[in-house]
């Protein structure tokens, strides 16, 4: 894998050379836009406001818009002169049990790999720490011109990251509950109780994208010419007021027959 960024983790005095690869990867397909009249590729370019003439990347700054709409300039070589001791390490700042760590936070993922034959040791040593310890590291690093917080964990044999997002970038949920006071009965409960358990576990590499293979059949269907059938929409009973025990109990029993283990009710 290609490694996006080269550095070190800083472990107290320790110094670790690593490549930071990502650990993920997009399936999504993605769609261009089209001239609906003759097809033609519909393309964007970057203009100029004040004077309306098409502007080349060499040409193109930064600033920052002000209040009153005053653009501030700020160049490259004024981001070089601050203060970033993490532009490139990774230091570590702290270890943690993981479930410290709000799951809200998580962003993008890496692997972080030894870089060079002497960093084996001192990787191998944080790795195994990291696995006897039960707990995560929590870490700060530089990327794409930005300082960041990471959680360092170990998945088999590497030590990945996770990209998180700083604690006052997560969003209050305020206004997001139900509103009133709403009761559930113990009944209720014991049906969800009982979906929940026939649904079960799952194995996640199990797992697919059914819309993505459905866009993947439709596009080769109209390459190749042939008729696009449209597909069956299912009732969803979305905004219907529903009985709530009995959708529970059919939902229990059409989980128990897609096992099946058709039987006796909940």
């Amino acid at each position: 894998m290609r490694s996006i960024w080269n550095g070190a983790i800083s472990f107290g005095l320790v110094s670790i050379p690593i490549k930071l690869v990502n650990a993920t990867e997009n399936h999504s397909i993605h769609f261009r836009q089209i001239h609906l009249a003759d097809g033609g590729r519909i393309r964007y370019r970057k203009v100029c406001e004040l004077d309306e003439e098409e502007v080349q990347g060499g040409e193109i700054g930064k600033a920052y818009e002000d209040a009153d709409g005053t653009m501030i300039p700020i160049t490259d070589e004024d981001l070089a002169q601050l203060p970033l001791p993490t532009a490139k390490t990774i230091e570590i700042v702290a270890f943690v049990p993981a479930d410290q760590i709000d799951p809200l936070q998580m962003d993008a993922a890496y692997y972080l790999s030894a870089n060079g034959v002497p960093a084996a040791k001192p990787y191998t040593l944080l790795r195994e720490a990291l696995k006897r310890s039960n707990k995560v590291a929590v870490a700060k690093y530089a990327l794409r011109g930005r300082e960041r917080l990471g959680m360092l964990r170990v998945v088999d044999d590497v030590i990945a990251m996770h990209g998180l997002l700083w604690p006052d970038e997560i969003r209050a949920p305020e206004g997001v509950a139900p509103e009133g006071d709403v009761t559930v009965r113990d009944a209720e409960l014991d049906l969800a109780d009982a979906l929940m358990d026939t649904l079960g576990e799952v194995d996640m590499d199990s797992l697919h994208d059914d819309y993505r293979e459905a866009v993947e059949e439709l596009i080769a269907a109209k390459a190749s010419g042939e008729t696009v059938r449209p597909a069956e929409s299912g009732d969803a009973g979305g905004g219907k007021v529903i009985d709530l025990i009995a959708a529970l109990e059919n939902s229990v029993q059409a989980a128990k027959k897609s096992r099946g283990e058709e039987g006796a009710g909940a």
